[in-house]
């Protein structure tokens, strides 16, 4: 089935030039980029997008990372989207992850590991929508 997912390309990842190299395994992989942009999220903006971890000891410093340099939000299209994409990320802990996944190749730690992406249907559904109008989707 087709669908969609939210990716986004982390502060570590754009401070060190590598947008490209990662959307280039996306696109290789077999997903298609329908929208994409470059921003510095707010303090407020990485609050409320992680919400779901608040009462998590790790949260503030997510958020605090996540508002520390640009990042580019991009909806990926394709087959299995949202599994595809999880694979290709590889495991959250760059320890963990398999050879050729991008945290495996490209992140600098557990915390600075380049990429996120949306973990089920409606996830990606909600954090689309948290950086997208239907309209800036175009596929």
């Amino acid at each position: 089935m087709v669908e969609r997912t939210l990716s986004i390309i982390k502060p570590d990842a754009t401070r060190r030039n590598i947008c490209g190299k990662i959307i280039a395994m996306f696109e290789t992989a077999g997903l298609r980029v329908v929208a994409q942009k470059r921003l510095h999220l707010s303090r407020s903006q990485a609050e409320q997008f992680y919400a779901v971890h608040k009462e998590r000891p790790f949260f503030g410093e997510l958020c605090d990372f996540m508002c520390s340099g640009p990042v580019v939000v991009q909806v990926l299209e394709g087959k299995d989207a949202i599994n595809l994409n999880r694979e290709i990320m590889g495991a959250t802990n760059p320890v963990e992850a398999k050879p050729g996944t991008i945290r495996k190749e490209l992140a600098v730690s557990f915390t600075e590991n380049s990429v996120h992406g949306s973990d089920g249907p409606d996830t990606a559904r909600e954090e689309i929508a948290f950086f997208f109008s239907g309209t800036e989707i175009v596929g």
